[in-house]
């Protein structure tokens, strides 16, 4: 088995998802999916006839991201037309599996290099537009004991006893994080302004940032799954798997949940092998990865288990990480995994998360592995692990070790 490398990570400023406000709705999930695959051949100066495949995640693909966006993406971004293209979709994890699976192709031998990410145009195709019989179909829901993630993220906090204050102050962490990283330029080597036609820029900085935000201003807000859960019964659901709440605290609201945004991002892998013969300088390896499932009501614990397996393959603790990435869909979630694994805030998420930037569902594994890959060269630290938790009770885990002598 082939060692896989990363040898570069780019992703687009992530545009509000609302056709009416986003910047970036007035493309296509097409041109915005070509954005961080053009940028990665430009700064290689890479010859795409060695790339073997291109991996993009995308969790809703239908109308205008329909059509296996992947391969389309990779003839518009100028790749050589030998060049084939997949689309895959774990829900949230997308954008980190796509990275798996490229980092499977090249570790078994079928690929030299590949790349993967993701792509999510919310403001052209909104969430759900490809349907969700686990949710839709009582048949299939009612069995499950299925329920939406904003009840299974109010069921973890009622559960552990996280208040709505706990919850809030941790999303004013990550929007004063976001604010500050981005002063201080941490994103600066992976970002790919966007541009149109005339070569005007659109946007060059993440959309729906907020350093601003305070327990004040969130305070203010209203529970967005509150009348939700009543109206359709999933309070009633929720609290028949776990009798023990009683009944739900509902603390999440759009303050304290990830934001919907548009966004893509790209990552370049390969062998040792084929980045020498292809003038490339490693940043990082793979040491380990691993996707699993979980109970599928609470739906959003399964990080832990993911990050358990991940280490064990790549035989390291969890004390050896020096940085990590947690998708932050809820903050019930970051609050469920540092008491589980007992990972200091200050190692977690330090230059904010999805709550602050925003979610691209399709794409955020690999935007959030580009940012710990950064953020591993900026700081001078050795280990980190990106994981994500994903819908019906899914995770994905992966840690890499940045190679010395790279920084940003």
């Amino acid at each position: 088995m082939q060692h896989v490398q990363i040898f570069d990570a780019v992703r687009t400023p992530r545009g509000k998802g609302k056709a009416s406000v986003g910047a970036l709705a007035e493309l296509s999930p097409v041109e915005l999916a070509t954005v961080p695959l053009k940028a990665l051949k430009d700064r290689a100066k890479l010859d795409t006839s060695a790339i073997g495949d291109v991996v993009l995640g995308c969790v809703d693909p239908v109308a205008d991201q329909g059509g296996d966006i992947a391969r389309t993406a990779a003839l518009e971004a100028g790749y050589d037309e030998a060049v084939p293209g997949v689309q895959i979709n774990r829900f949230c994890a997308s954008g980190l599996e796509a990275c798996a699976i490229a980092a499977g192709k090249v570790a078994s031998g079928e690929v030299g290099l590949a790349v993967a990410g993701g792509v999510e145009m919310m403001s052209r195709v909104p969430m759900l537009s490809s349907g969700m019989p686990v949710l839709a179909d009582p048949g299939i829901a009612i069995p499950r004991k299925s329920v939406p993630q904003g009840i299974s993220a109010d069921l973890i906090a009622t559960l552990r006893g996280y208040s709505r204050d706990d919850v809030d102050a941790l999303a004013v962490e990550s929007q004063r994080r976001a604010g500050r990283a981005w002063d201080e330029g941490r994103f600066a080597r992976s970002i790919v302004p966007i541009k149109d036609r005339n070569g005007l820029t659109i946007l060059d900085r993440d959309e729906a940032i907020r350093p601003g935000a305070d327990m004040q201003s969130l305070g203010s807000l209203t529970p967005s799954f509150e009348r939700y859960a009543k109206k359709m019964g999933y309070d009633s659901v929720a609290e028949q798997k776990y009798p023990e709440i009683g009944a739900l605290n509902y603390v999440h609201h759009a303050g304290n949940s990830s934001q919907i945004v548009d966004g893509a991002a790209a990552v370049l892998l390969g062998s040792e092998k084929a980045g020498k013969d292809n003038g490339l300088t490693p940043r990082a390896r793979i040491l380990g990865l691993a996707s699993v499932g979980s109970e599928p009501t609470i739906m959003l614990t399964g990080p832990k288990a993911a990050c358990d397996r991940a280490l064990k393959q790549a035989g390291l603790g969890y004390a050896d990480i020096d940085l990590w990435e947690l998708n932050e869909a809820f903050a019930s979630v970051v609050l469920y995994f540092q008491e589980e694994t007992g990972i200091s805030p200050d190692r977690m998420n330090v230059n904010g998360g999805s709550i602050a930037m925003g979610h691209p569902l399709g794409a955020t594994g690999a935007m959030i592995l580009g940012t710990l890959l950064d953020e591993l060269e900026r700081a001078d630290k050795h280990f980190g692990c990106a994981t994500l938790c994903a819908a019906t009770g899914q995770a994905i885990a992966m840690v890499i070790e940045r190679i010395e002598g790279e920084s940003a």
